[in-house]
């Protein structure tokens, strides 16, 4: 009987454990590990909306790859509105970064479906309570069309890069894809 009841006991335990595993899990607390999980198992889209309000993507020139001074070339496309354009979110995601510097100027990184890193660059400024760590959904307003960091002077636009395993990868054909509609997963 005692044997019985221990193994009861151990049992009870486990379970005990398990359900405050599952509770953590699901708890506020783990909203982002979580949700950067789940990101990390999704497949990459095979489309996405452009990025910036109202700009349609036969709009948008192929310009991944051209050279940018002697020493690099462009990693994105550019895609050109009037300056305080809202731009949005391209797919779910995590803001792993709002920052200003470098080249891009004010800038914000989007971590989204299968771990690829969304690059939106150039801004105006950014969505007031946009953060790190936060939680975005596709379409959800990330910050406005500018002219920051080294396109000071240029036409204002959003350079818009998409940063796979593999680095850059030119995001006009999911773009185009995506002209009829939303993201897909």
């Amino acid at each position: 009987m005692r044997g019985a009841a221990r193994v009861l006991l151990w049992l009870l335990a486990i379970a005990a454990l398990l359900l405050g595993a599952r509770m953590l899990w699901y708890s506020r607390w783990m909203e982002v590990p979580r949700t950067t999980w789940e990101l990390s198992r999704m497949p990459r889209p095979t489309s996405l909306p452009v990025p910036v309000q109202g700009v349609e993507a036969a709009r948008i020139a192929d310009t991944f790859g051209a050279p940018r001074g002697r020493d690099r070339t462009h990693q994105g496309v550019d895609i050109f509105a009037p300056r305080g354009t809202p731009v949005r979110s391209a797919t779910h995601g995590v803001v792993v970064s709002v920052r200003e510097g470098g080249l891009g100027g004010r800038q914000v990184w989007v971590l989204g479906p299968a771990g690829e890193r969304h690059y939106y660059a150039h801004l105006e400024d950014w969505e007031p309570h946009l953060a790190d760590r936060r939680i975005v959904q596709a379409g959800e307003v990330l910050g406005f069309v500018g002219d920051s960091g080294n396109a000071k002077g240029t036409p204002p636009h959003l350079h818009y890069g998409i940063y796979g395993p593999q680095g850059a990868y030119d995001a006009l054909p999911l773009l185009r894809a995506g002209a009829g509609g939303a993201p897909t997963r």
